[in-house]
């Protein structure tokens, strides 16, 4: 079978932008009450461990209690954003991701939501194409049967 060449897959931009919070008013109200929340069920779906935005609060806690001002983004904010970004070829950079995830984590928390509810109700849509041209198919096979026979044995002719 020949291999068939595809077209590689366009890139998109975010379905949402980071301030249309007002896009999805649940997203938005759940970010707003509980961010923490927000962010390990994004972690969750998008196939990290449910607990790995905890390590953006962490990071900046002990970091402050040994006196280190850690100034930049929040790791896991920024290794989720640019996963997804990348999982669903959607346009931007790792600078922009860095913007987002600095100056307003929150919102970017909320944009990964709709991104990831948008994309898994997203039809998929698949192109089959058959390989193997119809003037070479197979044809129809010959299936043989043979009697069976328990105690007699018979002579061929």
């Amino acid at each position: 079978l020949a291999h068939l060449p595809t077209a590689p897959e366009p890139w998109t931009d975010w379905h949402t932008s980071v301030c249309d919070c007002f896009e999805d008013a649940s997203t938005c109200c759940y970010g707003f009450w509980c961010c923490p929340c927000l962010a390990c069920t994004v972690s969750s779906r998008s196939g990290e461990n449910t607990c790995l935005p905890l390590c953006d609060l962490c990071s900046f806690s002990l970091t402050a209690a040994f006196g280190i001002p850690l100034f930049g983004a929040p790791p896991a904010a920024l290794a989720l954003r640019a996963s997804i970004r990348n999982r669903y070829k959607i346009k931007g950079s790792l600078c922009k991701d860095v913007a987002a995830s600095c100056f307003c984590v929150w919102c970017s928390w909320c944009q990964m939501l709709r991104e990831l509810n948008y994309r898994r109700n997203k039809p998929t849509v698949i192109n089959i194409v058959s390989v193997q041209p119809a003037s070479a198919a197979q044809p129809n096979p010959v299936i043989h049967t043979y009697p069976l026979h328990t105690g007699v044995l018979v002579a061929p002719r």
